[in-house]
């Protein structure tokens, strides 16, 4: 049984070993990344029952996802390998500020997936499965999938709208915002509302996202808020971080927020759980993120407000 299961497509991903524009660098190193497998893995590195369900090609790129996946304690059985289809791939042009990602993945074997899969999913062993929107976005077979998962019956969801535009037609925004309504816990960026949306304050936000029994918005190096019904909104600032690379980052906050939240935790003590997880991505240049120092997180989980704002994050740990 797992606590926790997500569901979508993850990739090889190549990322360049030296500085420089693309066309010169000559060496690249392997790793994997996609939203809901980097979710997973976070969550596994914080001690939650947690699996991954996708499908990935019969060859190397995919067994390598396999593996990688497995060895971050996350259950891959419910990951199809498909004979004819391929392992989705991208490659990263890394940066502190930001980092272009070119993507190889049409036609992959995740882009098959479709709500036929749910019946092998097993989901009475499971109590919670975390959805994006860009698997909603891969294609139409896969947008059925998610919206049979925030359907079904007996299982609270999570969704990370992860709005990706080069994915998305003039539709994305409408049926983003459906899906999020769907969703128990629905996570999304200010500046991806804004894009959305047309708006970015936080109560602005909940106006369009009424629904949520939980809904957090994150506002990039500033922080997070988290509102639910009967709640006044709660913030909480984010760390500071020496960011070594960003990609991954949202995915480690909704590890983080997710793993306090099925604690039970209080609304602030759950984005600070976030905001923990996801500078153990911002100071890596992997896709997953590397877990700050227990000790660390446990003293500054109920730090007070200045203790708190004094911290600073980098890659030779909490200073």
């Amino acid at each position: 049984m797992v606590a926790i299961l997500c569901v979508g497509e993850t990739m090889a991903v190549f990322t360049p070993v030296e500085a420089g524009p693309p066309e010169e660098v000559r060496t690249w190193v392997r790793g994997i990344g996609g939203a809901e497998s980097n979710v997973a893995c976070a969550l596994a590195a914080l001690g939650v029952r947690v699996g991954w369900a996708s499908a990935v090609g019969d060859d190397p790129f995919g067994r390598a996802v396999l593996t990688s996946v497995a060895e971050a304690g996350v259950d891959v059985s419910r990951v199809v390998v498909d004979p004819t289809r391929p392992t989705g791939l991208y490659v990263k042009e890394a940066g502190k500020a930001g980092s272009a990602v070119r993507y190889y993945r049409a036609g992959s074997a995740a882009s098959a997936l479709g709500p036929e899969v749910v019946d092998r999913l097993g989901l009475d062993e499971v109590s919670h499965v975390h959805l994006t929107g860009i698997t909603a976005a891969l294609s139409p077979s896969c947008l059925a999938l998610v919206r049979a998962l925030l359907d079904h019956p007996g299982v609270t969801t999570s969704f990370d709208v992860n709005w990706r535009p080069a994915l998305w037609g003039a539709t994305g925004p409408e049926v983003l915002r459906a899906l999020a309504a769907e969703a128990d816990v629905v996570l999304v960026g200010g500046d991806e509302a804004e894009a959305l949306w047309g708006v970015s304050e936080p109560v602005a936000v909940r106006e369009v996202l009424p629904e949520p029994g939980t809904l957090v918005v994150k506002q990039g190096a500033v922080g997070a808020t988290v509102l639910e019904a009967g709640r006044a909104p709660v913030f909480e600032p984010a760390l500071a971080v020496d960011v070594v690379e960003p990609v991954g980052a949202g995915d480690a906050f909704a590890a983080g927020f997710l793993a306090a939240h099925r604690s039970g935790e209080p609304p602030a003590r759950r984005l600070r759980s976030g905001h923990l997880a996801a500078a153990g991505a911002l100071c890596t240049m992997s896709d997953v993120a590397v877990p700050l120092p227990p000790a660390d997180v446990a003293r500054l989980l109920v730090a007070d407000a200045a203790t708190w704002a004094a911290a600073r994050v980098g890659a030779a740990g909490v200073r």
